[in-house]
């Protein structure tokens, strides 16, 4: 039996450029995992092992690893920081235990930190915090856990001090032990001195070590009585204080050092075996019924229960698709059978595999606690449970969000549209958030994802992985719509053939819902002039309806139906009937309603030097942005704004222009608000012609 206590499922993730792909390096260095480091610049990182990746010098696909560290196994996932990639990063928090987050000296809290950050305390995952790239110009360790504090309202608790910054930075001190790590400029991780503290910084030491011993006894009542009465607790007390305050997110371990420069990476490992949960230490994941609602019953972390796996991640590769799996508890076999409570259907384990970035290790089983994955799964999708046959359950599903821009795609030649569909289809698999669809009007295929880059990947993944060249249209923003006024009305469906007829007469009334709350609908019906069982006919009729609104087609949303009477026949009324009717009810009163076109709002994350500040906020006014906020740091300044979708397309292109290439940006959905008239009658004008209407 594999001793559980030994095993840290943990996730890297930050916002772009912090890096995070680089301190994954550095770990599979010191771990013995690889002899060579690949750097993120050069193309050659190990986990960025995607031609675009290597490319573009970002993470697109989260990549996991296995290595060891002091007898412990590392199971290490590492995700993306940009922003359009987000959903690898949810779904890998969705099966860690533990992470790491990892901030820059200089950037400190930026945008993409935030989500994942937020995607974190959604998923209760404990954390440590990695303060990297100490040795850049405007780093400052004291700024970023500010930040941390202010930005993320998250209790850092400082376990390490910098000894010197920017090119002066030489190595930490740990104030657990009080005492100084100083690497020598050779660039080997090993080439380290444990010595006493520089004498210049006693004070400071002495003042922040208090801090930490302050915060972690809180923990413990015994200890902290002692501690009040003047006797301090040793280091083995302190650390079983800090692992957990750590596990039950009372605060968060913070650490600092520069993985490029192999300076305090040992002391964020030692860090994830003392403080970070092992998979017995968290809380278990909750079994579901087929309507998500949760049954009561666990999924106990325990090799001997009966099995339940989690498919979390779908990657094709030259050997077929591969399906990442966490297993919470039982074990999986080569060869065995195991049930997949989504499809109801059985589906054989072909070979498993251990991951190491994009190479692999067989293994003949896997057990509760483990990060695999296996090949020869048929009908496996990211989200389902795999479960023991005899007994079957289902853990709690992920939830995605839906996609805010959309491209038509043609492949370039005939040839290519057979190939095209297959390699859409695989890609569907890989990721929740990208999808396809075919205009039923035009016949063009649709595909629509979380912003310009996500779908620009797509593109570049269709041309070069599968060989299919296609032409894109303009991106299509995805416009909702809603309505602004009360109307109350009646229909009456009649129509008679041969035999019996049909007949239901409603009356209803049509209102704007919450905002937020979708479609909605009661029954005020009395005294049975619309018999009960008709009520689910005529809720049906009208949320079938709602996939087109009356402005432009777009989906309706915010919409509430009260069916207040009406009228029924004996013989000639009928479900069917109440359905026809409410969906020309629909089409009747929509237009009477004041109907209203909605546009995606995005909170809109600009960071550009001081010199161009006045030309960022003149350009983000003019895109019909709202300037939210606006803050410095010593390297420039950091633009919060919430602007439409609709005029932001492009805009890497001109913020570059206007920055001389230093300026950067981050964009993710926030909400849907009331669309201007003349830019509203302008969208459902292009909309109508390209529906050919």
């Amino acid at each position: 039996m594999t001793d559980l206590s030994r095993y840290r499922n943990i996730g890297i993730f930050a916002h772009v450029d912090a890096g995070k792909t680089t301190t994954t390096e550095r770990i599979l260095k010191l771990t013995g995992k690889i002899h060579k480091i690949g750097e993120v610049h050069d193309g050659a990182a190990t986990t960025d092992f995607m031609e675009q990746e290597q490319e573009r010098g970002i993470t697109i696909q989260s990549a996991a690893t296995t290595c060891f560290w002091k007898d412990h196994r590392f199971n290490i996932i590492d995700t993306p920081g940009h922003v359009d990639f987000t959903i690898e990063v949810y779904r890998s928090l969705k099966v860690l235990d533990g992470g790491i987050g990892v901030f820059c000296g200089s950037g400190g809290v930026e945008p993409q930190s935030e989500t994942n950050w937020r995607y974190a305390n959604d998923s209760e995952v404990a954390r440590i915090i990695y303060v990297n790239k100490l040795d850049r110009v405007g780093a400052d360790f004291y700024r970023v856990v500010k930040q941390i504090e202010d930005i993320l309202k998250a209790r850092p608790l400082v376990m390490t001090l910098p000894i010197g910054i920017e090119d002066q930075f030489k190595g930490v001190v740990d104030l657990l032990t009080r005492k100084a790590w100083i690497w020598d400029e050779s660039g080997d991780p090993m080439n380290y001195k444990v010595e006493d503290v520089p004498a210049d910084m006693a004070d400071t030491v002495e003042k922040w070590r208090e801090t930490l011993i302050e915060t972690a006894v809180e923990q413990d009542d015994d200890v902290m009585e002692k501690y009040l009465e003047g006797e301090e607790p040793d280091v083995e007390t302190l650390k079983r204080c800090i692992r957990k305050g750590t596990i039950n997110l009372s605060f968060f371990p913070t650490y600092c050092g520069s993985s490029f420069k192999n300076k305090g990476v040992q002391l964020v490992l030692d860090a994830v075996v003392d403080y970070l949960p092992d998979p017995t230490e968290v809380e278990p994941q909750p079994e579901v019924d087929p309507e998500g609602n949760e049954t009561g019953e666990k999924a106990i972390v325990d090799p001997a229960r009966p099995l339940r796996a989690l498919a979390f991640k779908i990657m094709d590769d030259r050997y077929g698709a591969l399906t990442f799996l966490r297993i919470y508890s039982g074990r999986i076999e080569k060869g065995s059978t195991v049930l997949n409570s989504f499809t109801g259907k059985t589906e054989r384990i072909g070979r498993i595999v251990e991951m190491h970035a994009n190479s692999r290790n067989d293994v003949d089983s896997a057990q509760a606690g483990d990060i695999v994955a296996v090949l020869g799964m048929k009908n496996v999708q990211t989200g389902h449970t795999l479960c023991d046959p005899k007994s079957p359950a289902t853990l709690e599903p992920m939830v995605f969000p839906d996609p805010v821009i959309s491209i038509a795609i043609a492949p370039k030649d005939k040839a290519g549209s057979e190939k095209m569909g297959i390699a859409l289809s695989k890609m569907i698999a890989e990721d929740p958030s990208f999808r396809v669809e075919t205009d039923e009007e035009s016949g063009e295929t649709i595909i629509k994802g979380m912003g310009e880059l996500h779908l620009d990947i797509k593109v570049d993944i269709l041309k070069r992985t599968h060989g299919v060249e296609v032409e894109m249209g303009k991106p299509q923003v995805a416009y909702r719509e809603t309505i602004t006024q009360r109307v109350a009305d009646s229909y009456t469906h009649k129509k008679q053939t041969g035999g019996s007829g049909q007949f239901a007469k409603i009356d209803y009334v049509i209102e704007p819902g919450e905002v937020g709350t979708g479609f909605s609908f009661e029954s005020a019906v009395t005294g049975g002039n619309v018999p009960r069982e008709f009520w689910p006919a005529v809720e049906k009729g009208f949320n079938l309806s709602i996939v087109e609104g009356p402005l432009a087609g777009y989906p309706v949303q915010d919409l509430k139906v009260t069916l207040t009477d009406g009228g029924f026949h004996a013989v000639d009324s009928s479900a069917i009937a109440y359905e026809i009717a409410a969906k020309a009810a629909y089409r009747q009163s929509m237009p009477k309603a004041g109907p209203q076109l909605l546009e995606p709002i995005m909170k809109v994350d600009v960071f550009t030097p001081d010199a161009n500040v006045g030309d960022v906020i003149g350009d983000l006014n003019r895109r019909r942005g709202m300037i939210k906020s606006q803050e410095s740091n010593p390297l420039g300044v950091r633009v919060k704004a919430e602007a439409p979708l609709g005029e932001m397309f492009g805009y890497i292109g001109d913020l570059r222009t206007m920055t001389s290439g230093r300026g950067q940006f981050s964009m993710e959905f926030s909400h849907y608000a009331p669309c201007p008239r003349n830019i509203a009658d302008e969208v459902i004008k292009e909309t109508k012609e390209r529906k050919g209407k």
